[in-house]
């Protein structure tokens, strides 16, 4: 299993940041590696890539303005991600919101080579974990 995590500040009130990384059902709307979204219940979902490739999630935990963690899996990877949001006031900026964002995984179908699943799984989460963050952030400013 890999893991890797990314900590970012966010020029955006805690409450907004909550909600719009919640609200799985509209990723399609501001995330560039989604086209769209399936809720299968109030704890699981599917997201499609632009290409129509199924991820799962199940939701494993959640702390209202605090954390959000999620077990993930799709045909290449299975693994968890967690998400912990903490409220910051800045001087110069007002509200914050500082993301620390961690997520591990490992693959799938790789050989059992060490060196072959590492590459594979940390060139993926760091993509991944990339991504949101950037849409994210375009998405709030």
């Amino acid at each position: 299993m890999t893991t890797s995590n990314i900590k970012v500040i966010i020029q955006c009130d805690i409450h907004k940041v909550w909600e719009t990384v919640l609200a799985v059902e509209r990723y399609h709307t501001w995330r560039s590696d989604v086209s769209r979204t399936e809720l299968i219940d109030g704890k699981q979902f599917i997201e499609y890539s632009p290409n129509g490739y199924p991820t799962t999630f199940t939701v494993t935990v959640v702390e209202p303005f605090r954390r959000w963690e999620l077990d993930v899996e799709n045909s290449h990877t299975k693994g968890h991600w967690a998400v912990v949001f903490a409220s910051k006031t800045s001087a110069s900026n007002g509200n914050e919101t500082e993301i620390d964002f961690t997520a591990c995984v490992t693959a799938k179908k790789l050989s059992m080579r060490p060196i072959g699943k590492s590459v594979f799984e940390q060139t993926y989460l760091k993509k991944a974990q990339t991504q949101f963050i950037t849409d994210l952030k375009k998405f709030l400013n």
